[in-house]
């Protein structure tokens, strides 16, 4: 049996307000608030995760920038206020950026030194948060062919945090933008308080129809769920990169929906069940583009298919950033969405 994450059964991201943003005084003030994360709250859910960028904490000298972990510091007191826990996920570190072509990070020591550096520090000062805290290494490592090298840097940053709190929980996930299927490709875990990530935005076709950052996907592309699985299979063949056809490379189905889904990580449960530690589905979601009418059904089938397994999950996202729940978009089911997270 999977291992449950204590803490962390279901929870919903904070996008775009420490990271993937405009880094202004304005928007770090205003995009969330303590108002922000008591409605969370009252949403049933146990957890936040925050992504959060290397620059809000480090200036290019590696000089420390106080007003970045202050931040930090009101996220975890409103949080201790209202019974939620947090993961704290650094998204984009120095030289690294998960959407970028050029990802330095992975090849010069000095960008791995400050990643390293910046963990001890986290360590240092939020480690005493241990009971509603967890750290997150790095969001989605992209190229496959690194996975060896992403082993090697995080468990320079796993030593680092280890030598400052021994029960601090670290997640990290694999390649492939954390992709379920290179779980298979971490080293195993130094500790039993450490735990496996993936994100789920299968199949892509639906989850971000007419998003202009897929490429070949077509702006004025609709589709409703749920999708047969030759459907789903041809149609992606026939839009999108060969990297979003992997899946049906390796798996075989007959329609998208729970047992899809069940089967799709079931390799990454059975790896967390040898190791004995418990498996997070950090980020999964559908554009605000989609039918919402499919988008209720297809968080019926991945949230069936969560509790089934036992698999903890966050969603993506609460605002903005294309797949906001409370936005206008969802206004019409968010509350039955909300009960499906």
């Amino acid at each position: 049996m999977l291992k449950r994450f204590e803490g962390f059964t279901k929870g919903i991201n904070l996008g775009g307000w420490l990271s993937q943003c405009d880094h202004t005084k304005e928007r770090h003030e205003t995009f969330i608030t303590e108002e922000d994360i008591r409605n969370i709250s009252l949403w049933g859910v146990d957890h936040v995760r925050v992504p959060v960028d290397y620059y809000i904490f480090k200036d290019e000298n590696g000089n420390t920038l106080e007003d970045g972990f202050s931040l930090v510091d009101n996220c975890i007191s409103w949080c201790k206020k209202y019974n939620l826990n947090m993961v704290l996920d650094l998204h984009k570190t120095a030289g690294y950026i998960f959407d970028e072509e050029e990802i330095p990070f992975f090849f010069e020591k000095d960008l791995q030194d400050k990643f390293v550096q910046l963990w001890r520090e986290f360590a240092e000062r939020y480690s005493k948060y241990n009971d509603m805290l967890c750290f997150e290494l790095l969001n989605e490592v992209v190229d496959e062919d690194l996975s060896e090298t992403w082993n090697d840097i995080a468990d320079r940053a796993i030593k680092a945090i280890r030598e400052v709190s021994k029960d601090i929980r670290i997640i990290i996930g694999g390649a492939k933008h954390n992709a379920a299927f290179c779980v298979k490709n971490l080293r195993a875990p130094v500790d039993k308080n450490m735990v496996f990530t993936f994100h789920c935005y299968e199949p892509v076709l639906f989850t971000h129809q007419s998003a202009h950052w897929v490429k070949g996907m077509p702006l004025d592309y609709s589709i409703g769920f749920p999708i047969e699985y030759d459907v789903a299979k041809s149609e992606t063949e026939k839009y999108l990169e060969s990297e979003n056809q992997k899946i049906y490379n390796i798996m075989e189905s007959s329609a998208i929906d729970r047992e899809f889904f069940k089967k799709f990580f079931s390799e990454a449960v059975m790896i967390a069940e040898k190791y004995d530690i418990p498996l997070y589905c950090g980020e999964y979601g559908v554009i605000d583009r989609a039918p919402t009418d499919a988008t209720l059904k297809w968080y019926e089938e991945i949230n069936a298919a969560f509790c089934d397994l036992g698999i903890a999950r966050c969603a993506w996202t609460y605002k903005e950033m294309d797949f906001g729940i409370i936005d206008e978009h969802y206004k019409e089911i968010k509350d039955k969405l909300i009960k499906l997270l």
